[in-house]
């Protein structure tokens, strides 16, 4: 394991390896350990790039798979948080054309009931939640697809009569809009870029990517590696600064020190 001051003379900057991948890989334990032992209250990570990841022959596609395996993690979700906006992701790192297979009633009834659970811990007491539909115009009465009538109105209707406030599937042209105009206080969108195009749009640089479910706080950045100015130094750490504040922030409000 490389740690340390100078540890990172062994690699060349925005260059891919597999050693890279495994150091990130070796670190991302470290931390996550030290989290659950107690001995850090959170942990704010950098980006990590999934290609070095593949190069060191680990199966995960990101952070998120990985922390879930290393806590054990039964459901966990992919939240977007900024200002304007706030996001919950129902499917991630997967190709588009999985995401209808994928985004079954029993995942929709997890990642619903994660969000309402834990968006206390972000001040809002009592989380309205919108549905994001999966097809142009929610489905437009299945014209334009069947699987909001089959899946998204049904978990919508199920996560209502456990007492979440939730409304839709709303069509994914106007429902962001309509968050941030205050109508909704948050969006589960059905697929990565559904969700992460209109919080980039308006807080690119200040939103924090942050994994429900998790029996830690872990926060993170909202951009990836960027290699191509790796070394240069004209990387922007907005983003990081704004992890960490709210990896801080999250750990007064669950009792830690931090």
């Amino acid at each position: 394991m490389l740690y340390g001051p100078g540890a990172e003379a062994a690699f060349r900057p925005g260059v891919l390896s597999s050693e890279a991948g495994q150091a990130a890989y070796d670190a991302i334990c470290r931390a996550v350990s030290d989290a659950q032992a107690g001995t850090v209250d959170g942990v704010a990570t950098a980006p990590v790039n999934k290609m070095a990841f593949a190069l060191a022959g680990l199966p995960w596609k990101g952070h998120t798979e990985l922390l879930a395996h290393l806590t054990g993690s039964g459901q966990v979700a992919m939240m977007f948080w900024s200002e304007p906006l706030k996001v919950v992701l129902a499917t991630v790192h997967v190709p588009l054309a999985d995401v209808p297979r994928l985004l079954t009633r029993d995942l929709l009834d997890a990642v619903i009931t994660l969000a309402a659970q834990e968006l206390p811990l972000f001040g809002l007491p009592s989380p309205r939640l919108a549905l994001a539909g999966l097809n142009p115009h929610a489905g437009e009465g299945e014209l334009l697809g069947s699987e909001e009538a089959r899946v998204l109105t049904p978990a919508v209707e199920a996560a209502r009569s456990r007492g979440v406030c939730i409304g839709g599937p709303f069509p994914g042209d106007t429902v962001f809009g309509r968050t941030v105009r205050g109508e909704f206080d948050a969006v589960v969108a059905c697929y990565h870029d559904q969700g992460l195009i209109p919080v980039k749009l308006l807080a690119f640089g200040q939103a924090v990517n942050v994994t429900l479910g998790l029996p830690i706080i872990r926060t993170s950045v909202d951009h990836g590696t960027a290699f191509d100015i790796a070394g240069k130094g004209v990387a922007d750490p907005s983003s990081m600064i704004a992890a960490t504040l709210l990896a801080a922030r999250l750990a007064r409000h669950d009792g830690g020190g931090a």
